[in-house]
């Protein structure tokens, strides 16, 4: 083949068209570089080169390696240049790359590439318009079904990724806004057939409704998009109750249609039902005993969608959703409370944080956003002044109370930190009340952090002040002079605050009184004058802190002794902030602290572990600000101590050291990492002080000598900014001219950014060339003459030498150029370029390469060392790092630039300005990002090429990966990974090389270099892994080599630590395997875009198109590639039956070579016949784990063997003789009667049955065959089938039953013959093992039978109808869900009339009582399970089987209880009310409820108290109506039970009728001891108030409570109050939307609070004041009015007349008598009236009690006046006097907390009075 043509020097701008051409978006940071002028000739290069070669790999058929070579080099290209190409070409890479995603046998590992990229090219989408771009959709919906919905992925016949989900849906979202219009038709067509509710297929359609259905047409398209499907959906969504798993999705589909459409969709008549959904949907705990349906926890809404939702929907003229998202956080506000936790508060959290930050992004979109293609927010719906400051004011009292959640703050500062963008002036006031205490306590740390957190939050909005919020930059320099006790090491939180707050603050001190506009800026001024005082303050308190972490003398004495994680915190803290003081300060101030901190550290001597590290962090500061004058003072003064101490010559043989000199030597090494320009002028100095102390003996020293060393090179060679001043050009102006009070938090200008760059000059590259020509030359010279034997040298003295050689490459990396070399070529084929373009980084490279002669004397030194003293482990952890360094530094390192990437964008995140956007960040965050693209393409500025002299590296990291000590191995094999991650093929060379070590003829291998070869393949967690490379060349090696390693005799299974290894390997290769493409085929469509792209190109240089030759010769190779799989068959298998055949057989190698084979397994090609026999024959092999693979695999392979049915397409209108519909219905229709099982038109003959035949025909099937023929085969196998696993966790295994379908669908009943004996023997055995092996060899005999002729089938049935009864008839505890799982399994998918003798055996008599009620309750489930599966085709069944269970629903036994009412929610399920759907002709609800309560009338008519006294056992003979009327209701309650989480919608009208019987039997409190009937009741009750309701159920509930609230039970009377509790929660807005509602509820918790019971008064107490805390019920006047009157009602008093002693006589007897009757009328009289008016005025101080409990957290206006009334009724008699005690202990309890804020609402003589009432009285007063 001819070589692909090279492309050095071909192009100038071609790739990026005419000049001046307008690019897509360019990166605007890469002009800013120092050589940003060059970049643009060589953005042109590499986009011309990318178009041609990726063109080219295209047309030539290449996908890999050319292909994806160049879609990599593409990605590069938007990370290096952004989006810097022309429209035309942005439009062609998106064609191109979309037609190779959707390529349909892609591999998956390309296709996921490929996709990646097109994310990237699709993500801004305001660049393209619908105009520009069309993209189908088909394709990718084709690609989501075969993937995601794969019908092979279970039976491990394809292996995708975890990660493939999120890509293939990220990519459909990116694609959604440019499919073509008709696109909403096509897919309602294609997916409204799936939508049925009771199936899983409704849950896949709104799936695909939701991430397909575009939302962003433009108005006058919207006939044609949402408008085809709003209506439909929404009143679908409206009519479900239960919230069904993909009501979910519909929500998300909904916000995203709101937030594509504002203005456009009036939600008006919906908001109501959304926010009561909304608030249902948070799963809050209410009411007095709750009990969750459990299907709330889990099938909520997502936080973020609904969030979406009332953000799109906000604002327009109506102004209805401020109002319901007012009173939403008004009804869960105390929710918020820091007293309040539980599992709902994460989800209350998300809430507050993701609302704000959504407001804000719609006012950035309606108000900084640049107009775009997209439909714009009509003027009419967009955000008023007035809808923010409502919005921001129903949001931060919420927010305040959840600063100091349990959770943590973090939540409320952001979402303080947005509400301050929108309204500073209501957010920030109340934040800094609550920090100035908190700065101020001591007790409290936990106050003081959230406080500060959420100051950070607001810092900028503080700072920068603006019209609204003037007055804000004044609280800049109390907060900081507060925040210094902070610097402490026991507390350092404070100190956060100040890290976040200087940047946005220039320190700038002023006393003079001139210049000022306002009284604000006066202020300012004059308090600035105190930042000299905080900066010397701030400084002593850092010393302080130094001081007292210095290292005790304990922790000297160890050498190895390093920073705790703490210590390492504070000093990054400190160093931090105090840099940025002196970066933001004036000249004058900066003169004082550095004079400061010059003297304390001259005139201290620290350790250089911690204290030492800290000052000197401080002291570079320092010098990094103003570097002239500082060196001035640190770089004279250290040399003359260290030159001083080192004058004796004995001073460097000490191998310990003078801590001065350790000192000073730390702390120049530190002060020299500053411009190097500065340095030169002391280079003298510097290089005698390194010629003095590089070849100290002690290790210490000569470590900091080399660190000086190191800094000295980065510093004189790097390019970095000079300065990070928020200003550019600094503040030392005259005042008149500039006033930098008014730059506070001002964001930094991106067109006049004016960095400061240091670009090494010639001097200073001299001056580096002259320190690497004076000490890593002589260095290397030592090396090599130890190397060669002529020079003696202890291992320290190497160690020093190597150290030196590693301090000068990575101080030098920058200007030392790559290692020289030849690409190796030989590794993969291509027809296309894979060269690589060589950035430029500011440098012009030397012409000798130093790293190359390094390199040469290192490879010398590697063999001597590894040979000579391999135990210098030490000098061997050196020589790793400095191939590594060789290999991949060029500046600077991936893993310091990955996590300094990662911590500019959480700084960029907490100070960003979302609101007006625009990169809006402060100057020294944005010339931090400049820096990191400087990074970036020193980084990438070699690419990837594999050149000889790094195949050597690489060889000799092996070397160091397999020698003998465990640490080494480690060392090198992490280096040894990185490189494999980063060079282009070079795994295919070095894997041969590994496999050499496991060779099992291997003699000379040690276990050692065995161990560190299976490492090399393991590969570490993030890297490659060799042994699982997507690539047939490498698994052809890899997978036989480590299963025959088995045979080496360096293995030894002996060693725990060589299993864990083997088992890691298999275990991640299983994990990581992904099946491996074999059809490389690119469809003509590529071609074509390619070639477009490569005429695209060509108008600019006149490049011709391929030859014919070549594109013969592309599409021969393509062909050799994609017959690679016939290629492998003999050698690939091979290794597996080596093992096995071999006669010592290790265990565990067999196991990894099966499991490695069955990875082998694939949709697309069948497995030789070798190994399908090998796979039966391991069916019955003697370890489990095998039969386990073996069972999975057989089970594949029978599903490639299927033969494909023919389908016939009909019409089912022409089958039914119904016409078509115009309009869309579902439900059941006379087209679709003809599916329904009809037992007078069962196919019961021949003729009624289609007939579908199966021949064994090729000699795969024919070594199945032969096997299940063999008897001795099928008995082997059963026996293990029916051996237990694990006892008591066994269960129905699907992968079993695959296997017998599979038999039975492929072979028909050519092995029933040799089955039916064992089918017999289980079924008669009732051993929890034996029953699931016949229950799953069963399902998969009823599913296998689906195409076989009738006689088949009907003899089946003869040999299953039997053994079904005497295997029911066996159920046991432990089988009975594997049989419900066997006939579900059986029915799934089926026609129920070729299924007909199963269902009417399972209907024969489900409740025959034989066996007891187990067996009872065990046969209904099992018939649930099949008629479950069959949905709305049974009406027939379902009918039967209510006609039956109706006269046995007074069973006794709770078990069949409760699975009839089981049963009965799923014959009732059917009858839902959906719109545009026909009435069910299965049972319906309302004729079932209707005959019930007929049957209930006893209970209902009678006015006592229901007692449950049946007998447990089934009445003899007759018993009376009201009995078997209580054992009725207990079935009724348990279907209740049981539908409230599973029906779609509830059954309320019919419910209703229920209720005031449920009410009477309801127990009152808390108490588990109650009879079953109570306890259902009562639960039933309580899921039934949790219910949705409709808007037109509510007065149809109310009236039943009214009336209920007339009964004469108080049980029933105070029941409807708990009940009500939680339904208007529940359905809180749909109440509140009814003022009739609102009202009746008022009146009827207002009538009960006069009720004669003492219990159901304090009920309604309670509900009273659960309903103002919400917001439901307001307290106004007349409600304080009504109460105040009750209060007042005066308490008849005894007469003082006593009547026993009117007379002294003693009278007549008859006078007697009638005195005695007298008397007693008179006291009944009283009593009368005494209790009537006591519970008027008990009902009246409970109304004030509700009031007060109301407000737990806080002192309305109002709320004095009713506690000085309350107390006034303390002596009142009981129960008034308990209450009134019970309401001020319960305001103390609640208000205790913030007592200090809450008193000042109370007037000095309410305060004295309440202080009575509330302090206990003592003892001894």
């Amino acid at each position: 083949s001819r070589p692909a043509p090279s492309l050095g020097g071909v192009f100038t701008m071609a790739g990026l068209g005419p000049p001046g051409a307008a690019w897509q978006k360019e990166l605007v940071y890469n002009k800013l570089l120092p050589y940003g002028e060059r970049l643009e000739a060589e953005a042109g290069l590499l986009l011309a080169q990318i178009k041609l070669s990726l063109g080219r790999a295209v047309q030539l058929q290449e996908l890999w390696p050319g292909g994806l070579f160049w879609t990599r080099k593409l990605s590069t290209y938007l990370r290096l240049y952004g989006r810097k190409f022309s429209k035309e070409d942005h439009v062609l890479f998106i064609k191109l790359l979309y037609e190779l995603v959707t390529i349909p046998k892609l591999e998956i590992s390309m296709m996921q590439g490929f996709a990646r990229l097109l994310i990237n090219l699709l993500k801004k989408k305001e660049l393209l318009s619908r105009e520009d771009l069309e993209l189908p959709w088909r394709p990718l919906y084709e690609m989501l079904e075969r993937i995601l919905y794969s019908k092979t992925e279970h039976l491990g016949l394809n292996w995708f990724p975890n990660s493939v989900e999120s890509v293939l849906k990220t990519l459909v979202k990116n694609c959604r806004p440019y499919f073509p219009e008709n696109a909403t038709a096509e897919m309602l067509d294609e997916w409204r057939p799936l939508m049925c509710p009771f199936d899983v297929t409704m849950q896949k359609a709104i799936t695909y409704f939701e991430l397909f259905l575009p939302t962003t047409l433009p108005p006058e398209l919207h006939d044609k998009g949402f408008k085809l499907w709003f209506d439909e959906f929404l009143s679908l969504w409206v009519s479900v109750q239960n919230l069904p798993q993909w009501e979910g999705h519909l929500v998300n589909l909904f916000a995203r249609l709101a937030s594509d459409n504002i203005g456009y969709i009036n939600w008006d008549p919906y908001i109501p039902k959304i926010f009561t959904r909304i608030l249902r949907s948070l799963n809050l705990p209410v009411g007095s005993n709750q009990v969750l349906v459990p299907r709330f926890l889990t099938n909520a809404y997502d936080i973020g969608h609904a969030v979406m939702w009332i953000t799109a929907m906000m604002g327009g003229p109506s102004k209805l959703v401020q109002k319901h998202l007012s009173g939403l956080f008004k009804s869960i506000a105390s929710f918020y409370h820091p007293s309040n936790n539980g599992r709902w508060l994460n989800k209350l959290m998300k809430l507050l944080q993701r609302l704000p930050s959504s407001v804000v992004r719609r006012l950035h979109r309606e108000r900084y956003k640049k107009m775009t293609w997209l439909t714009p927010v009509p003027d009419s719906h967009k955000l008023t002044d007035q809808d923010i400051t409502d919005f921001v004011e129903c949001i931060i009292q919420p927010v305040l109370l959840a600063m100091f959640s349990k959770t943590g703050s973090l939540e409320a500062a952001q979402a303080l930190q947005n509400l301050a963008l929108m309204r500073p002036e209501l957010v920030i006031p109340p934040v800094l009340e609550k920090t100035y205490p908190a700065l101020e306590t001591l007790t409290e740390p936990h106050q003081l952090t959230a406080t500060l957190s959420c100051v950070i939050g607001v810092a900028r909005s503080l700072v920068s002040g603006g019209k609204s919020f003037p007055e804000g930059p004044t609280h800049m320099l109390p907060l900081l002079m507060r925040a210094l006790p902070g610097v402490d090491p026991n507390d350092f939180s404070k100190c956060m605050v100040m890290q976040s707050l200087l940047p946005l603050v220039y320190t700038y001190a002023y006393n003079t009184e001139s210049w000022f506009n306002t009284e604000v800026e006066r202020e300012l001024c004059s308090a600035t004058a105190e930042f000299e005082d905080f900066v010397l303050q701030f400084m002593d308190r850092c010393f302080g802190l130094i001081e007292s972490s210095t290292l005790e003398q304990t922790r000297e004495e160890t050498e190895t002794e390093k920073m705790t994680h703490l210590e390492s915190l504070v000093e990054l803290g400190l160093s931090s902030t105090f840099s940025t003081i002196l970066t933001q300060c004036s000249k004058d101030i900066f003169k004082v602290a550095l004079e400061k901190v010059f003297n304390f550290a001259v005139s201290n001597i620290f350790e250089t572990r911690v204290a030492g590290r800290m000052v000197a962090d401080m002291c570079r500061a320092a010098v990094k600000c103003c570097p002239e004058e500082s060196l001035k003072l640190f770089v004279p003064h250290c040399c003359s101590v260290i030159t001083h101490l080192t004058l004796n010559d004995d001073v460097l043989r000490d191998e310990e050291l003078d801590k001065e000199l350790l000192w000073n030597l730390q702390l120049l090494s530190e002060i020299t990492r500053v411009d190097g320009k500065k340095l030169l002028p002391y280079k003298e100095q510097l290089l005698k002080i390194l010629q003095r102390s590089l070849h100290l003996t002690c290790k210490q020293g000569y470590i900091l000598s080399c660190n000086l060393l190191h800094h000295l090179l980065r510093s004189t060679t790097l390019i970095y900014p000079t300065e990070y001043c928020s200003v550019p050009g600094g503040f030392d102006k005259p005042l008149s001219e500039y006033f930098p009070i008014k730059d506070w938090g001002k964001p930094g200008d991106l067109r006049n950014l004016n960095i400061q760059w240091h670009v090494p000059s010639a001097e200073e590259t001299a001056f580096a060339f002259e320190l690497l020509d004076s000490f890593l030359q002589p260095e290397l010279d030592k090396l090599s003459h130890y190397a060669d034997g002529s020079l003696e040298m202890s291992r320290d003295d190497v160690q020093q030498c190597l150290t030196i050689v590693h301090n000068c490459l990575i101080g030098s990396g920058n200007i030392l150029p790559a290692l020289k070399g030849e690409r190796v070529t030989h590794l993969v084929p291509s027809l296309v370029s894979l060269e690589e373009v060589k950035l430029y980084t500011g440098v012009d490279y030397a012409s000798f390469s130093l790293k190359t002669i390094t390199w040469i004397f290192l490879s010398t030194m590697i063999d001597y060392v590894l040979e000579n003293s391999e135990d210098d482990t030490k000098s061997l952890f050196l020589i790793i790092k400095i191939i590594g360094d060789l290999l991949h530094f060029q500046g600077s390192h991936k893993h310091e630039f990955d996590s300094r990437w990662k911590s500019f964008n959480l700084v960029k995140k907490s100070m960003e300005n979302k609101l007006q956007g625009k990169k809006q960040h402060i100057r020294a965050l944005l010339i931090d990002r400049v820096m990191l693209q400087h990074e970036l393409r020193t980084l990438t500025v070699e690419g990837c090429e594999y050149k000889n002299v790094h195949q050597d590296l690489i060889r000799d990291l092996l070397r160091l990966s397999t020698s003998s000590y465990g640490q080494v191995r480690n060392k090198a094999q992490q280096a040894f990974f990185t490189a494999l991650g980063t060079y282009n093929f070079c795994c295919r060379d070095i894997i041969p090389l590994v496999m050499e070590f496991l060779r099992p003829d291997g003699r000379d291998v040690t276990q050692q270099q065995f161990k560190g070869a299976m490492y090399c393949l393991l590969g570490n967690h993030s890297g490659v892994c060799l042994a699982n490379l997507h690539d047939w060349d490498c698994i052809v090696q890899t997978w036989p080599a480590i299963v025959s390693s088995g045979l080496s005799k360096a293995m030894s299974l002996e060693k725990p630590s060589i299993v864990r290894l083997f088992d890691d390997l298999a275990e991640k290769i299983h994990r990581q395997y992904e099946t491996i493409g074999l059809d490389f085929t690119v469809p003509e469509k590529c071609v074509e875009v390619a070639v477009l792209m490569q005429k695209s190109n060509s108008l600019h240089n006149g490049w011709t198109g391929l030859s014919s030759e070549e594109l013969q010769l592309g599409i021969q190779r393509q062909k050799e590639r994609n017959d690679v799989w016939n290629q492998l068959k003999p050698e690939h298998f091979l290794c597996i039956w080596t093992i096995y055949g071999s006669p010592w057989k290790p265990w565990k190698f067999e196991h990894i070579g099966i499991g490695f084979l069955s990875l082998l397994l694939r949709d697309d090609r069948v497995l030789p016949v070798r190994a399908i026999k090998f796979f039966v024959e391991c069916l019955n092999h003697d370890a489990l784990v095998v039969r386990k693979m073996a069972i999975s695999a057989v089970a594949g392979i029978l599903k490639q063997l299927k033969r494909s049915h023919k389908k016939i397409s009909i019409c089912p209108f022409q089958i039914s003789g119904a016409p078509q519909s115009p309009s869309i219905q579902a439900g059941d229709r006379p087209d679709n009667q003809w599916l329904h099982y009809d037992s007078a038109n069962l196919p019961k003959t021949k003729e009624a049955w289609e007939v579908l035949l199966a021949y064994v025909s090729d000699l795969a099937e024919q070594v199945i065959y032969d096997h299940f023929c063999d008897p001795k085969f099928v008995e082997q196998l059963i026996k293990f089938l029916s051996l237990e696993d694990r006892k008591g966790k066994d269960k129905f295994n699907p992968r079993r039953f695959c296997l017998f379908k599979g038999l039975f669908r492929n072979f028909d009943d050519a092995f029933l013959p040799v089955l039916k004996p064992h089918l017999e023997r289980l079924a008669a055995d009732s051993h929890e093992s034996t029953q699931r092996c016949v229950a799953e060899i069963v399902a998969g005999l009823i599913r296998g039978s689906k195409h076989w002729t009738f006689d088949k089938v009907e003899n089946l049935w003869k040999v299953l109808c039997p053994l079904l009864r005497t295997a029911l008839s066996n159920i046991t505890v432990e089988t009975y869900n594997d049989w419900g799982t066997c006939i579900a399994t059986s029915c799934e998918s089926r026609d129920p009339r070729k299924l007909h003798w199963l269902f009417e055996l399972l209907l024969e008599s489900p409740l025959s009582g034989e066996g007891g009620s187990f067996v009872d309750a065990c046969r209904l489930y099992v018939l649930q399970g099949g008629l479950a599966q069959q949905e709305w085709r049974v009406p027939e069944l379902l009918h039967r089987l209510l006609k039956y269970l109706e006269p046995k629903l007074t069973q006794v036994y709770k078990n069949v209880r409760e699975r009839i009412g089981s049963v009965l929610t799923y014959i009732f399920m059917i009858d839902v009310s959906l719109p545009n759907t026909a009435p069910t002709k299965s049972p319906h609800v309302h004729e079932f409820t209707s005959r019930i309560l007929e049957k209930l009338k006893p209970l209902m008519e009678v006015d006592e108290e229901i007692q449950n006294h049946v007998m447990e056992e089934n009445g003899i003979g007759d018993e009376d109506e009201r009995t078997q009327g209580i054992k009725l209701l207990k079935t009724i309650l348990k279907w209740l039970m049981a539908s409230a989480g599973r029906a779609f919608s509830t059954a309320v009208t019919e419910q209703l009728q229920l209720l005031p019987l449920f009410f009477k039997i309801a127990p009152v409190e808390n108490d588990n001891s109650y009879d079953e009937l109570k306890r259902d009741a009562k639960m039933c009750l309580s899921l039934m108030s949790q219910g949705l309701l409709y808007p037109q159920q509510v007065p149809l509930v109310l009236q039943v409570l009214k009336q209920t609230a007339k009964n004469s039970s108080w049980h029933a009377r105070y029941t409807v109050l708990t009940y009500l509790q939680t339904m208007v929660f529940y359905n809180f807005f749909i109440f509140l939307n009814n003022e009739e509602a609102v009202d009746d509820i008022r009146w009827l918790v207002i009538k009960l609070l006069e009720d004669e019971q003492l219990e159901v008064r304090e009920m309604a107490a309670t509900t009273l004041s659960g309903l103002l805390q919400c917001h439901f019920l307001a307290i106004d006047d007349a409600v304080q009015t009504h109460f105040e009157q009750l209060c007042k009602r005066r308490l008849p008093k005894k007469r003082k007349r006593d009547l026993s002693t009117i007379v002294d006589t003693i009278p007549p007897a008859d006078m007697y008598v009638c005195f005695e009757i007298t008397t007693l009328l008179h006291k009944k009289e009283f009593l009368t009236c005494f209790v009537a008016d006591l519970v008027k005025r008990h009902a009246g101080v409970l109304g004030l009690s509700a009031c007060i409990l109301s407000s737990p957290y806080d002192v309305p206006t109002w709320m004095p006046q009713l506690l000085m009334d309350l107390s006034a009724h303390l002596n009142d008699p009981q129960p008034i006097e308990m209450t009134v005690k019970k309401t001020l202990s319960n305001f103390r309890r609640t208000h205790h907390d913030n007592w200090q804020e809450h008193k000042q609402q109370f007037t000095d003589d309410q305060l004295l009075v309440l202080t009575d009432l509330l302090v206990s009285p003592c003892y001894y007063a």
